[in-house]
């Protein structure tokens, strides 16, 4: 019997070819291509036995098949492991101060404010933070100096260059960053909330709300818990 007897592996039932083999899982694929195998193994020629290389070829085809729907498997139980794991995790952050993009600072009585986060992404040779009011006049300036790539967290003090206490209230921080050639670097401001609240976000993810001091953030946005 020679090997143009044999079932080719898109012939097999349910299967119209290696893309759509989604048709019928890989185990009743293996399982139909063994039975017809053995039968087609009791009912061959000992004068001319079956050629291996084209049936190895396709039990090869079935395995890698098989060995798909087992690897995707897996990769959903991580998936939906990795996705419980960051649901506690942002639940334990519930009633916590974190740091996330924005640039609002919020003054207390005496001058109390709440910190700033700066993120540039290269080596700055000079940094400056000013602190600019509600009719955007800026009330106070910074020398940072020089700062690493990365993020870095600050607090004013809430003293007006006037020297007095900045009146209460809602202001935000202006950061320029440069490098040692005179060219600007992009940087990102990041202001203090408290979590309030999680919850699931549209792409299975999990969201923080704050309050309304930012807009809700995921756990990749946050960058200091404090």
């Amino acid at each position: 019997m020679s090997i143009d007897s044999v079932v080719e592996f898109n012939q097999l039932p349910g299967a119209k070819g290696t893309s759509q083999a989604s048709d019928q899982s890989a185990k009743d694929l293996q399982n139909n291509f063994m039975t017809m195998l053995i039968t087609q193994l009791k009912n061959q020629d000992p004068m001319n036995p079956m050629e291996n290389a084209e049936l190895t070829s396709q039990l090869a085809q079935i395995n890698t098949v098989n060995g798909i729907e087992e690897l995707n498997a897996t990769l959903n139980g991580i998936n939906t492991q990795i996705e419980a794991g960051q649901a506690l995790q942002a639940a334990s952050l519930i009633g916590k101060a974190v740091m996330v993009p924005g640039d609002q600072l919020l003054v207390g009585s005496e001058g109390v404010s709440t910190p700033f986060g700066i993120e540039i992404g290269s080596p700055a040779e000079q940094v400056t933070a000013s602190i600019v009011d509600g009719s955007g006049q800026v009330v106070r300036s910074f020398d940072l100096g020089a700062m690493d790539a990365g993020y870095d967290s600050f607090v004013w003090d809430g003293i007006l260059e006037s020297g007095e206490f900045a009146p209460q209230g809602a202001y935000r921080v202006v950061v320029q960053a440069v490098g040692s050639d005179t060219s600007v670097i992009g940087s990102n401001t990041f202001n203090y909330a408290l979590v309030q609240a999680v919850s699931p976000d549209q792409e299975g993810g999990t969201r923080l709300d704050l309050g309304g001091v930012a807009d809700p953030v995921t756990l990749e946005d946050v960058r200091q818990i404090l």
